[in-house]
């Protein structure tokens, strides 16, 4: 597929994508949806980091670029409610250690600690070192 913010013709669509700037302890917040899980994929979000907001918004020189990993517990709570009965199947078929990105560790890298129930939404966190 095409990148929305980046490829042309799209490039004033999201898709979910965010820009946030770090604040003076190196933190950044976003809200989003529960990503569903899709084939050979372990449930995770996409991440980022730029040196400055100009090189973010001009899609220049990236310093760092990673993935969080969900934790089982939310996603089996998320993927039990309406809407998401393809990622319970998809996740049935996948652990971190099958992962294609995550499997080289299982994950313990990029695992977020989360927060919360899929009726109140969750937090979730992860130390990122650059």
């Amino acid at each position: 597929g095409r990148y929305s913010l980046y490829d042309s013709g799209l490039s004033k669509e999201n898709y979910l994508r965010g820009v946030q700037e770090a604040d003076a302890n190196g933190q950044v917040t976003f809200t989003s949806i529960f990503p569903g899980a899709y084939s050979g994929r372990w449930p995770h979000i996409h991440f980022e980091v730029f040196e400055s907001m100009s090189n973010a918004t001009a899609a220049g020189q990236v310093l760092a670029v990673s993935q969080i990993a969900l934790t089982k517990a939310a996603c089996d709570d998320v993927y039990a409610t309406s809407g998401y009965e393809a990622s319970v199947r998809n996740m049935a078929r996948t652990t971190l250690q099958s992962d294609n990105v995550f499997g080289d560790d299982g994950g313990i890298y990029q695992l977020a600690t989360m927060t919360g129930s899929a009726g109140a939404g969750y937090t979730a966190g992860l130390n990122v070192t650059i």
